[in-house]
């Protein structure tokens, strides 16, 4: 078209530059949320597959775990019979007869008793519990054990001796032994066989 209708100059390049833009903007638009629907996708049949929570991932991996044996029962702990155990019976109270007391009550029980009488300078009057078990190291394991069944609270203490009694010193809380059942129950917990831990997945 020519006279005055015909186009002169930059203008027509100028219309189809923002047109360009445009499109730029909206194809990228278009993409992110394509990659969003397509990410949704993916989660939603991760989530139909699986359960849709983490229960199932770990509910798979418990049945992947191997077959368990049963668990390997420990053997029981071995403790001297009280008739094993010798003990000198020690009052170190103000009450008179305290020490022939418990150790006629002790030898009842089927302990073995050796002296009895009131307590040495070092305890006398200087024991708050209700007792003092005072034996050589290696009662720790054995005769400690046992004679704490008929006494609970006595403190245990170990010296140089090299003979296996176990010197009872009582003390002024010491009102009497635990009752034949308590002492049997407490024997009976601590000789019972305990099983082994089962291994975990």
């Amino acid at each position: 078209m020519g006279g005055k209708y015909r186009i002169t100059g930059d203008a027509y390049p100028r219309m189809r530059r923002p047109r360009k833009r445009r499109r730029l903007v909206l194809a990228g638009v278009g993409a992110v949320v394509a990659l969003g629907l397509a990410g949704w996708g993916t989660l939603q049949l991760i989530d139909v597959f699986t359960g849709g929570d983490k229960s199932a991932a770990a509910a798979g991996h418990k049945r992947a775990c191997p077959t368990v044996k049963p668990a390997v029962v420990a053997p029981a702990k071995a403790l001297p019979k009280p008739a094993a155990v010798k003990v000198n019976v020690y009052n170190a109270t103000t009450r008179s007869g305290l020490a022939k007391d418990a150790a006629e009550e002790l030898k009842k029980r089927g302990f073995a008793i050796g002296e009895v009488g009131n307590a040495s300078k070092e305890y006398d009057k200087k024991v708050p519990g209700t007792g003092v078990l005072l034996g050589a190291p290696a009662a720790k394991n054995g005769g400690f054990t046992v004679l704490g069944t008929q006494l609970a609270g006595a403190v245990e203490k170990t010296d140089a001796r090299k003979t296996g009694e176990i010197d009872l010193i009582l003390g002024t809380k010491f009102k009497a032994f635990s009752t034949p059942q308590e002492a049997t129950a407490a024997m009976t917990a601590l000789t019972k066989p305990a099983p082994a831990p089962s291994p975990s997945c």
